[in-house]
């Protein structure tokens, strides 16, 4: 659709530092089920011990793939794990499409989609330690999966504030709210922030969407 195609153009231009890949060769039905399989599997022994549980045979184990076959798929546990959480925010993305935030601002707006997007993260804690974990430890060799997150972080709050067009300076807005989400997520599970001090960084670092919005001659 053209307006998903415009956004996903402003999520590749807000993520355009980031390091650039080769794209990977598409893959077939039967290897795209062989990896949904490895990421459930990720997923599930996360969800039950966190980051630790998470070992590449036991993976290899449960998804019912080779260990060698695992490792062509998944180089390390950083890459599977920051894999996850791309499959889990696409996910939520889905989900968030299906009931849109209801605020009558974009701060509104965002705001509201990160905070349910948090509070789905929130119910399974040692899988949403594992991935953040994953993603503070993660070098230059993973940086194809760790773009792939901040893609789908700026497509969920794009979407959030209805724009296909944004400006340059609400992608600036966008990068600096995708950063201050991912600390909260930090804080909040190393105990460090609640519940309520995580809303409100969200909600105020989500004005900026109303500060960088284009003025109208009215406003001038």
């Amino acid at each position: 659709m053209p307006a998903e195609a415009s956004r996903d153009k402003a999520a590749k231009a807000a993520n355009a530092g980031a390091t650039r890949t080769s794209a990977a060769s598409p893959l077939t039905e039967r290897q795209e089920a062989r990896r949904r399989r490895i990421l459930h599997a990720c997923a599930q022994l996360a969800c039950r011990g966190g980051f630790d549980a998470v070992q590449m045979r036991e993976v290899a184990e449960s998804s019912q793939v080779a260990l060698g076959t695992l490792y062509r798929y998944f180089p390390s546990k950083i890459h599977l794990l920051v894999a996850t959480m791309q499959d889990q925010l696409e996910h939520m993305h889905g989900t968030l499409r299906k009931k849109p935030p209801a605020g009558e601002t974009a701060a509104e707006r965002v705001a509201e989609t990160l905070m349910r997007a948090f509070r789905a993260l929130q119910r399974e804690p040692q899988l949403a330690d594992a991935m953040v974990r994953a993603l503070t430890f993660a070098d230059r060799s993973v940086s194809p999966e760790v773009d792939q997150v901040s893609r789908q972080t700026t497509m969920i709050i794009l979407d959030a504030m209805e724009l296909t067009d944004p400006t340059p300076d609400q992608l600036s807005a966008v990068r600096v709210i995708e950063h201050t989400w991912h600390s909260t997520l930090i804080t909040w599970l190393s105990g460090r922030a609640s519940i309520a001090q995580v809303k409100v960084d969200i909600e105020t670092v989500c004005r900026l969407m109303d500060l960088t919005a284009p003025q109208t001659p009215e406003d001038r």
